[in-house]
């Protein structure tokens, strides 16, 4: 339960850190339009968990490959060091970028195996876990 809610938060709490107005570097905005499509994905299969949104295996599965091709691009689009006021990367993304790119992969397998696997409503939550564990595990290290 406590990772579904950490997922949750991820969304709410993500999406309003990712406003864009007023990012200058172009580097830095590509990042967080990355995450932000990231979140986006995740928050739907959340509001089908939450019962905001009616059940649809097509759209949930969808929604966990679109995650695994966002999380595939995660290493590309931190390759260059690049801060912005708006950014909530913290430097160690760099100088431990090995780790990061490993935690950005955990999420593209765990997702690419994932996808195609929700055939019932029950499917969702332990999907969710996992996609939040991960997501989880990289934002506590490398995200203010």
């Amino acid at each position: 339960m406590q990772t579904y809610r950490i997922a949750i938060a991820l969304v709410v709490f993500g999406t309003a850190a990712f406003a864009h107005g007023g990012v200058k570097d172009k580097t830095v905005l590509a990042r967080m339009e990355g995450m932000t499509s990231l979140a986006k994905q995740v928050k739907v299969i959340g509001e089908m968990v939450k019962r905001e949104a009616a059940f649809d295996a097509e759209v949930a599965n969808a929604a966990l490959h679109q995650i695994s091709e966002e999380a595939e691009a995660i290493p590309v689009l931190f390759e260059t060091e690049a801060q912005d006021p708006k950014s909530k990367t913290r430097p160690l993304v760099w100088k431990a970028f090995d780790d990061f790119e490993r935690k950005a992969l955990k999420l593209e397998q765990s997702t690419a195996g994932l996808a195609g696997s929700i055939e019932t409503p029950s499917d969702l939550r332990p999907a969710l876990k996992a996609v939040s564990a991960a997501c989880s595990g990289c934002h506590e290290v490398y995200r203010e």
